[in-house]
């Protein structure tokens, strides 16, 4: 998942930035609402910490603005205001603008953590903290993937290319859409690191007779295969 980290705080914007990629997130970062609003303009961001007080173009402006459409892909992205705004009508205020949820400084990394996963299982399949496709299980919390019990020994990218895939287990995922919600910004587009990850993650995930769960959908991109059997590619006649 492809994260946005916006405060005029330089110093803040980074120490979250490192914390939410040992979460296993892709992570860029802005200092202004102007800078936000260009990098969201042209990015599909899965979720936006975004700070309320800035200079200039203030978050709830942002905010607005994402909520009205500007925004890249076809899903606006979740949004959590980071504010030390803590009065009940500033809560209130910062919902109605339309942001998800709403986290009062300071605050124990842990909770941004928490509720940062709770945001992105909105609208999946999942039900708690814990994601399942077939026999694989992913534990973002505990930063742990097993299949049939066997532990996934993964790298942070290959787990947080796992998370995606089994959040959208049955869709087909273009390399351009993994590269855009699993890499970071710093991600030259013109390698074929997303070809290589997922190769490395289909070794880790089958061994011996396990079925092989990630397909190559040719010309398309790749999709893992979810509970539901695939129903068979057409036949011309």
């Amino acid at each position: 998942m492809r994260l946005l980290v916006v405060d005029d705080e330089t110093d803040l914007v980074e120490a979250l930035a490192r914390g939410l990629r040992r979460e296993g997130y892709a992570v860029d970062t802005a200092t202004s609402g102007t800078e936000a609003l260009d990098k969201v303009a042209i990015t599909a961001y899965d979720l936006v910490c975004l700070d309320i007080t800035m200079a200039g173009v203030d978050g709830r402006q942002v905010c607005r603005q994402i909520r009205g459409g500007a925004f890249a892909g076809d899903v606006a992205p979740r949004i959590i205001f980071l504010t030390a705004r803590d009065a009940i009508e500033d809560r209130v205020a910062g919902l109605d603008e339309g942001a998800d949820d709403y986290l009062v400084k300071p605050f124990a990394f842990a909770e941004l953590a928490a509720r940062v996963r709770t945001l992105l299982r909105r609208d999946t399949s999942a039900t708690d903290a814990v994601l399942r496709v077939a026999d694989v299980e992913l534990d973002a919390a505990r930063h742990l993937a097993t299949r049939n019990g066997r532990v996934l020994d993964l790298t942070a990218k290959e787990f947080a290319l796992l998370r995606y895939f089994m959040t959208n287990a049955g869709r087909v995922l273009s390399q351009e859409t993994l590269l855009e919600h699993v890499w970071d910004e710093h991600a030259d587009p013109f390698t074929n690191t997303v070809r290589v990850t997922v190769g490395t993650l289909r070794k880790k995930l089958s061994v011996e007779n396990e079925a092989q769960l990630i397909e190559t959908i040719i010309g398309s991109g790749y999709r893992m295969i979810d509970d539901r059997p695939v129903p068979p590619a057409s036949v011309p006649t």
